[in-house]
């Protein structure tokens, strides 16, 4: 079939005569090619270096943010002002005027006690006997020996003033009758011991029987017949506490006062004193000492209250609180009482300062209101106290402040 037959293949051919190839693209020179390489290297540089940025950016801001997230946040008070009180409330502390635990002087064994716990004994009365055979055998055996030293020195005696007779007549040296003279003189010091160790073991022997050194209330009894006793206690020793003696009138009752309440104690005024299971009952006292010095830690006077108690109605080691009859001009504070924290140093607030640290301060509390309580040393006015603070709070941590209205009592 010939091009005259099929017009369709002749258009074809028309089409494909017309449609001419691109011309050859010139081959890229090296330089052109090194620096497209560069910059695709550069553009992926700086894309890796942006990327990095923007990593350790994220990371800086998390670590911010954890940072701040574990800083605690915490609201804080100031104290408020109390008004001046006429009259010095403080809490006090009960104690004999004078207590000694008694200890044994000698070796041996509880023949018998005669006086229990309560019982009201005076000054130089037997409290108990102790049965001491080897001080016993010891003081018998220094007597024996005693009496040999004697014999010895009188046999002494005879034999220099013999000698002395005899150097008259030049029967003997000088030599010799100085020896026997110095043989009486070491005989005679040799009796002076004996007598010494024997003096030792009769008053040894003595503390076998055990006295009260002063009158008063037995409050401890810590042995029972046929213990082994052993004497002393100096050093940690062996020694064991037989009695234990308090002199229950009159009491001592000591009394921590605030520096800013210290002018107003002085030596002799009245005191009274209340307990809280003797209700409406006060026991009058006077102030017989202070230390006269402001105690650097706590920053209080310690202050002595005599308090007479013939009756006994008063227990050494009670708790109780001690009015001072006098005016008080010093500036009292209350706090919330959610604001107290309760550790093993004793009461205390947690203080933050200016740099938002936290001081752990020690308090002295007064009057408790319930819901507030009278501070009467350790806080000021300024100082700004954590409400509800955690018991893992610690001294000089760092916390967070919120705005003081959000703690509000």
């Amino acid at each position: 079939m010939d091009s005259h037959s099929n017009p369709g293949v002749l258009d074809d051919e028309r089409h494909a005569a017309e449609i001419t190839p691109p011309p050859p693209l010139p081959p890229a020179t090296p330089r052109k090619a090194l620096l497209l390489i560069g910059l695709v290297v550069l553009l992926l540089v700086i894309g890796g270096l942006i990327a990095m940025a923007l990593r350790i950016h994220d990371s800086q801001v998390l670590a911010r943010e954890t940072e701040r997230e574990s800083i605690p946040t915490v609201a804080v008070v100031h104290p408020t002002a109390e008004k001046p009180s006429e009259e010095l409330l403080l809490p006090g502390t009960l104690q004999a005027y004078e207590e000694s635990p008694i200890y044994a002087r000698t070796n041996g064994y509880l023949l018998h006690w005669y006086k229990d716990i309560g019982s009201r004994i005076t000054k130089g009365e037997l409290l108990a006997d102790i049965d001491t055979p080897e001080v016993d055998q010891e003081l018998m055996q220094a007597r024996a020996t005693r009496e040999q030293i004697a014999a010895q020195m009188d046999l002494a005696k005879i034999n220099a003033d013999r000698y002395v007779g005899l150097r008259k007549t030049d029967s003997v040296s000088q030599q010799e009758a100085d020896q026997q003279a110095s043989g009486y003189q070491q005989a005679k010091a040799n009796l002076d011991a004996a007598d010494a160790n024997v003096r030792r073991l009769e008053q040894l022997e003595s503390f076998k029987h055990v006295y009260a050194p002063f009158s008063g209330v037995l409050t401890k009894r810590n042995v029972d017949p046929g213990a082994l006793i052993n004497a002393g206690s100096i050093g940690g020793a062996a020694g064991k506490e037989l009695f234990d003696i308090a002199r229950v009138d009159p009491l001592r009752v000591y009394v921590s006062v605030p520096q800013n309440y210290a002018p107003a104690i002085q030596v002799g005024m009245e005191a009274f004193v209340t307990l809280p299971e003797l209700p409406g009952q006060k026991f009058t006292g006077t102030v017989a000492r202070t230390a006269e010095s402001i105690d650097m830690t706590t920053r209080t006077l310690l202050t002595e209250v005599d308090v007479p108690n013939k009756d006994g109605r008063l227990l050494p080691g009670s708790f109780g609180e001690v009015h001072f009859r006098a005016a008080v001009k010093a500036q009292g504070v209350t706090i919330p009482v959610n604001a107290m924290l309760f550790r093993q140093e004793g009461a205390q607030v947690a203080i933050v300062d200016s740099n938002g640290k936290v001081h752990l301060q020690r308090i002295t509390i007064g009057h408790d209101y319930g819901t507030t309580l009278e501070i009467l040393g350790g806080v000021g006015m300024e100082d700004r106290i954590i409400v509800n603070p955690s018991d893992s709070l610690e001294e000089g941590q760092h916390v967070n402040v919120a705005p003081e209205n959000q703690g509000g009592q």
